[in-house]
């Protein structure tokens, strides 16, 4: 009896939006560097995620790029005095942009560390409530221009978002890291990943074998730790497919045990076969991550839906 149950792949819709929304991201990119032509005004950071798009975009490659695009923009903005204060906008456009919205990060040497806080997070409430689904680099950049120069004098002790909870804002993240690897195999690396899970009150899975994948998810400065550990193990290939981000509201436990879809991280088999018994059997994958509401992660990760 074959180790397979009956498993059917259709190449859904879902191809033909990635190459919409990496074709989106490429036009939006050649629109800022010919509005904003000089170094200090835009600059592309990561050249080998722009190579990567474009290359994905020219139908030479199959594979979902692995990193986002990143860049600067630079605003120059008047302060009341009539001088000229520079903000820098270090933004990163998931894959999926502009179906979900871009990470923008506002900095400028006068601000506090709250009032940057409260001015990225005013900035991403703008954006959720104007521009769902739709490309909004430079009406970004205009709200950075208009705006934030007004959070320099802002006193956060009589606003009503303190400086305090705009601090505790900033670090109640829920985050759902998606992670792909060419193979796990070894043992060792296998306990590390469950042990510093446990360590930073992760949850999750781990499916060794070839390929492997690893979730996590929990806080997102206890996420971004797990994955630093993780990259600098020795691998034919890693990287992050998908990354989930969850802004909490209170930031409890009860907040973040709600968020969660797994109860803790353990180590996932799904009928090992193959010559070495190192392959698993994708269908069982599949029926998991159904069951645990996470069944279009599938595709991001093989690129076919999964049924």
């Amino acid at each position: 009896m074959s180790l397979f149950p009956d498993f059917f792949f259709a190449q859904g819709t879902t191809a033909m939006a990635n190459q919409e929304e990496a074709e989106i991201q490429i036009s939006e990119l050649d629109l800022l560097s010919s509005m904003f032509p000089y170094e200090e005004e835009f600059a592309v950071t990561d050249q080998v995620a722009l190579a990567e798009l474009k290359h994905y975009v020219e139908n030479e490659s199959a594979e979902v790029p692995s990193s986002k695009l990143q860049f600067i923009l630079n605003v120059k903005a008047e302060v009341p005095n009539a001088s000229t204060v520079e903000f820098s906008m270090g933004c990163a456009l998931p894959f999926k942009y502009p179906t979900v919205l871009p990470e923008i990060t506002v900095r400028s040497s006068l601000l506090s560390r709250s009032q940057q806080i409260l001015l990225n997070s005013d900035l991403r409430t703008y954006l959720m409530q104007n521009f769902s689904g739709e490309p909004c680099m430079l009406s970004a950049r205009e709200w950075v221009k208009d705006h934030a120069a007004a959070y320099i004098d802002k006193d956060l002790s009589s606003s009503s978002v303190t400086a305090s909870e705009a601090t505790q804002s900033e670090v109640i993240m829920f985050t759902r890291l998606w992670i792909y690897s060419h193979h796990i195999y070894n043992k060792q690396k296998r306990k590390n990943i469950i042990d510093w899970a446990k360590e930073l009150s992760l949850s999750g899975f781990c499916m060794p074998g070839k390929p492997g994948v690893v979730c996590v998810e929990g806080l997102q400065s206890s996420c971004e730790e797990f994955w630093s550990r993780v990259r600098r193990l020795t691998w034919k290939r890693i990287l992050i497919r998908h990354r989930e981000d969850v802004s909490l509201e209170g930031g409890g436990h009860a907040e973040i045990q709600k968020q969660r879809k797994f109860p803790t991280l353990e180590e996932k088999c799904f009928d090992a076969h193959g010559a070495r018994g190192n392959h698993m059997d994708l269908g069982q994958l599949y029926h998991f991550l159904e069951e645990k509401g996470c069944a279009d992660i599938f595709q991001m990760y093989f690129g076919v839906e999964g049924h």
